[in-house]
């Protein structure tokens, strides 16, 4: 069974089916979600959705995740108080990544650091440079 199909008694709510078809999920059926702040352009962090983390993310107004590492649910501020509220949501043109716009209260990162990028560091790399001419 996908992750976050409903198993209680009862209809679930669903991630519409238009938005659902869209999606090319990897094979435990996730998505990645790039969370950039809605105001600078700032890239944030990137986290997991499946079909609910992306419903609850759409309907509610703050961003929820799928944890890969704790097989739940996780929306993001809850326990730190850092939280992520919902500005927009993209799909790209394959379908297998989403762009969340976001103001982003705190730190997006769990080391604390304002985003999850700033926390890794940059790594060394040849800069390259377009020829003059190329627009």
């Amino acid at each position: 069974m996908p992750i976050g199909q409903p198993t209680g008694p009862g209809p679930e709510p669903t991630l519409a089916p238009d938005v659902a078809s869209r999606l090319k999920r990897d094979e435990a059926g996730l998505v990645a979600a790039i969370v950039q702040q809605h105001d600078t352009g700032e890239v944030l962090m990137l986290g997991w959705m499946d079909d609910e983390a992306l419903r609850r993310t759409l309907t509610s107004g703050r961003v929820t995740f799928w944890s890969r590492s704790r097989r739940e649910y996780w929306r993001k501020g809850d326990t730190s108080g850092h939280a992520q509220y919902v500005k927009s949501v993209a799909i790209d043109c394959d379908g297998d990544a989403l762009l969340v716009h976001v103001d982003q209260v705190g730190a997006a990162c769990h080391t604390g650091a304002r985003t999850c990028f700033e926390a890794g560091g940059e790594l060394p790399v040849v800069v390259g440079a377009r020829p003059e001419g190329d627009r």
